[in-house]
Parts: C-alpha cells; structure tokens; sequence
C-alpha cells in the first residue's frame, strides 16, 4: 500500500453566521444551488445543492468554494486539521 499526501491547493472560505458571505456564496444563493435560514447576520444553516446531492452547513461550519467552483460545507475541527491561512 502506498501512502499519499494532498497537494497543495487554495481555496476560498467563510464561516456561516460569523463571517460575512462572500460574493460566490450569494451567487450560488440567488441561483437557488443554496438555501439559506435566519437572518443575514445570524445565520442558522444552510442546504447546499452538490452533486453529491443535499448537504446541510450549519453556523460555524465553514463553507468552502473548491477549485472548481464546487461549494460545500466543512466541519470547523476538520477544517482547522486541512486548511491555513494563505
């Protein structure tokens, strides 16, 4: 068996309900690929269409725009194990 690593790759994020949402969240948003409950500011989750199929982003998950476009959410402990600051 082999072992491999990921390779290095830059994405966008933000987390829900705390950060503000950047422009491709509100575009996938208006394009109904996501549906977002609560306020604005006070968000409380998210459902994210994927091609995986329905995915829930809950406040303080981070939602994640991938190298292609793709948006889904992550875990914050995952994140923080996967991701740092660029």
């Amino acid at each position: 068996m082999a072992k491999y690593r990921k390779k290095p790759v830059v994405i966008e994020a933000f987390c829900l309900g705390i950060d503000p949402m950047p422009d491709w969240f509100c575009d996938a948003r208006s394009a109904s690929r996501i549906r977002t409950y609560g306020e604005y500011n006070h968000l409380t989750h998210c459902e994210i269409e994927t091609l995986e199929g329905t995915m829930d982003g809950f406040r303080g998950d981070y939602i994640i725009q991938g190298v292609k476009g793709e948006i889904y959410p992550c875990k914050p402990d995952i994140f923080d194990m996967t991701y740092e600051v660029d």
